[in-house]
């Protein structure tokens, strides 16, 4: 009978340190979760700072690109090291060159000339950026179907 009474009272600390074990894993388990979390969200909050200086650049780029018409000489030492450094931040600059086929998605048609099968960039009227993968703003663009 005694042995009886020990080998319960052996099956029910078994029990329990399985049980406190089972705690401890699933308590390990929710804090790395935790951990996870808490860095994605660092990091989303990074990119939502990165993102709204990149809007707040956006116009001065514009005005940069107006300037270089008239003073190209002297701004292109700025113009690269401003386009280098954006680069660095993750905003490039949507290809838009002329010729270039016409892509709803990153092209916003402003004038479209032409009656033919194909549309391909005609001129840049405002160049478009993109962030990582998401398109900031669309180049606005005059289309010719040729």
């Amino acid at each position: 009978m005694e042995e009886k009474v020990k080998n319960l009272k052996k099956n029910k600390d078994e029990e329990k340190i399985a049980e406190l074990i089972n705690d401890l894993q699933r308590t390990r388990a929710d804090f790395e979760n935790y951990r996870k979390q808490v860095e994605l969200q660092k990091e989303n909050e990074k990119n939502a700072v990165k993102l709204a200086t990149v809007y707040k650049v956006l116009p001065l780029l514009d005005d940069l690109d107006r300037a270089m018409i008239t003073y190209e000489t002297e701004l292109t030492p700025l113009k690269k090291s401003l386009e280098k450094t954006l680069k660095e931040l993750g905003l490039n600059k949507i290809p838009s060159e002329k010729g270039t086929e016409f892509n709803p998605d990153l092209f916003e048609a402003v004038m479209v000339e032409g009656d033919g099968e194909k549309e391909v960039v005609e001129e840049t009227l405002r160049p478009g950026y993109c962030y990582g993968d998401e398109i900031l703003r669309a180049a606005m663009v005059k289309v010719k179907k040729i």
